[in-house]
């Protein structure tokens, strides 16, 4: 039986950060008082809404609860599917933004439930967005136009773009490579990814070319007054962060028609789909993407499958 005073186990400040962290102290805290939530329930709790604060604020976003929205919440997700998080874990992560954003809802602090209908993916549910080939050809042409210039940030916009589809990388491992991580004379690139694995993956030659012509006039126009072996840089000198990448790609696929969230992670989906599409085979895409288990590299070829029986009954006569 638990005593009356266990309460006081899990004691939660109020002084915090954000109005999403406070939302959330304030969240966990009626957890405790009102239906007794246990210690190790509420600090996985605070792991997740925590988990959810840094994906916002990675994006550039204000971390704010009336600002949340469903399709932010599916971006945030998908991204933490994408991290190779275990299914259960995934669950829970879901059902506590469910709870908490119904919370938000109850209590006047958000005009309407965000997470209503936010769901764990599945392996038969499509990717939240895979660009065709056409669109991605498109978008970087466009860069490249933007490139053209000379402008310093264009030739790393347009660089970071094409790795970010050619390696189908994370934004997270982007944005950590160093200068001796990339080896444009035979094409790979040595990733540093989730849980400390190092893997080497390749990339082609508009990629190599992009790269190339960055380093030799981009990145010496960005470096700042402290040394760096970043490879890409932000205005200032520094390592590019991810909330620029993030701010980068949500502009540029603006410009793209489709629906689905706009993360650096669009182009990792996408270079994936396309690659099993050509007939790549699975663990070779596993190889690439840096995932722990094959099943989670397994949902592409629903994705793939999906779009062939489209383009199946858009085109055979007697589909």
């Amino acid at each position: 039986m638990q005593h009356p005073d266990s309460v006081r186990e899990a004691p939660i400040a109020r002084d915090s950060r954000t109005a999403l962290s406070a939302a959330a102290a304030d969240y966990r805290r009626s957890l405790q008082l009102e239906r007794g939530a246990s210690p190790h329930t509420l600090r996985a709790y605070a792991g997740d809404l925590a988990a959810l604060e840094e994906y916002i604020e990675q994006r550039g976003a204000e971390p704010d609860p009336a600002l949340l929205d469903l399709e932010l919440l599916r971006e945030w997700v998908w991204s933490q599917a994408d991290a190779g998080l275990a299914a259960s874990t995934l669950a829970r992560r879901v059902s506590t933004v469910r709870g908490f954003t119904a919370w938000l809802a109850r209590t006047g602090r958000a005009a309407g439930d965000a997470g209503a209908r936010l769901r764990a993916p599945r392996p038969d549910r499509h990717l939240p967005r895979v660009l065709s080939r056409a669109q991605v050809d498109a978008l970087l042409a466009g860069l490249e136009a933007r490139a053209g210039s000379g402008d310093p940030g264009a030739l790393r916009d347009l660089a970071v773009v094409e790795l970010l589809y050619a390696s189908a990388l994370r934004v997270s491992e982007l944005v950590g490579l160093d200068e001796g991580d990339i080896d444009v004379e035979r094409r790979v690139v040595r990733v540093l990814g989730k849980g400390a694995k190092e893997r080497v993956v390749p990339f082609g030659v508009p990629a190599a070319r992009a790269l190339s012509t960055y380093r030799d006039r981009g990145r010496p126009a960005l470096v700042g007054e402290e040394a760096t072996t970043a490879v890409f840089l932000g205005a200032r000198g520094a390592r590019l962060s991810t909330r620029a990448v993030y701010g980068l790609v949500a502009a540029i696929l603006a410009e793209v028609p489709g629906s689905g969230p706009s993360g650096p992670h669009a182009f990792r989906h996408t270079a994936a789909t396309h690659l099993l599409d050509g007939g790549a085979d699975l663990r070779a895409v596993q190889e690439i993407l840096g995932h722990a288990s094959l099943g989670t590299t397994q949902i592409y070829t629903h994705v793939s499958a999906e779009r062939l029986a489209a383009a199946y009954r858009t085109a055979h006569p007697r589909a």
